[in-house]
């Protein structure tokens, strides 16, 4: 069954980080960068984890741990990766268990953030590694004026809104308004 793609607004919402070592320490970066409030829970947590912004819970993982999260990132051993994916699922809580396809519920992709824009790459959970080299190719043939490119997005979007120009007019006009960035 193929994903849903979707990006997440997290800012100030909860997210459960089950794991205290490299691979979750992997994962704070994007999460603190993304806004969320974070809660660690593992037995042992590296000292790359602890960090102002974070709430850290130096036991093992319980079910409860998920109560008013909004996400979790399991990044620890695939049996405890397994309790979690149970436990949110019961929840109604998507989970990001990291190199465990099989506790997921949800995959991240290889990102690529340039000039405002957001390029994700997903190979459904099966190939992280083919998702990292995508990724690096999207990043060499994104042009290095985007910032231009968004510029002029934004700029007609707000006449089009203002015009009611009809969806299916837009694209050539943007296309039309981008080639004039180089004449």
């Amino acid at each position: 069954m193929p994903l849903y793609p979707v990006f997440l607004h997290l800012r100030e919402r909860s997210v459960l980080l089950v794991g205290g070592g490299n691979v979750a320490a992997g994962k704070l970066a994007g999460l603190i960068e993304a806004g969320a409030r974070i809660t660690v829970v593992a037995p042992d947590i590296r000292p790359e984890l602890i960090r102002p912004e974070v709430r850290l819970v130096p036991r093992a993982f319980q079910p409860s741990d998920l109560d008013g999260k909004w996400l979790a990132v399991a990044a620890a051993t695939p049996d405890v990766n397994r309790a979690v994916a149970q436990a949110a699922e019961v929840r109604g809580i998507f989970v990001n268990a990291v190199d465990d396809t099989d506790s997921a519920s949800a995959y991240l992709g290889g990102v690529v953030r340039k000039a405002g824009v957001t390029v994700a790459v997903s190979t459904d959970g099966r190939a992280p590694a083919l998702a990292g080299l995508l990724r690096e190719a999207l990043d060499a043939v994104l042009p290095d004026d985007l910032d231009e490119w968004v510029e002029a997005a934004l700029r007609l979007r707000s006449r089009w809104r203002a015009d009611n120009i009809p969806m299916h007019d837009r694209r050539p006009q943007l296309l039309r308004a981008l080639q004039e960035i180089y004449r």
